[in-house]
């Protein structure tokens, strides 16, 4: 079965953070290619032992703030 799961990435210092938003799966890489294959191969040993949660629609956007 092919899920496509909801997913950010983050550039923290050196790294990049690949985070599943469907669960707390977190994986990371020194480019964003390495860390969603990170994520991938996180994603599968974690589903090996869990049922597959089903995404949920998700919607990104930004918000100004005054500060």
């Amino acid at each position: 079965m092919n899920i496509k799961y909801n997913v950010i990435i983050q550039k923290e210092e050196e790294w990049y953070v690949a985070k599943c938003l469907d669960n707390s799966v977190a994986s990371q890489g020194k480019t964003i290619e390495q860390a969603i294959q990170n994520l991938k191969e996180a994603l599968e040993l974690y589903y090996e032992s869990e049922e597959p949660i089903l995404p949920k629609e998700i919607f990104v956007t930004t918000v100004e703030v005054s500060i």
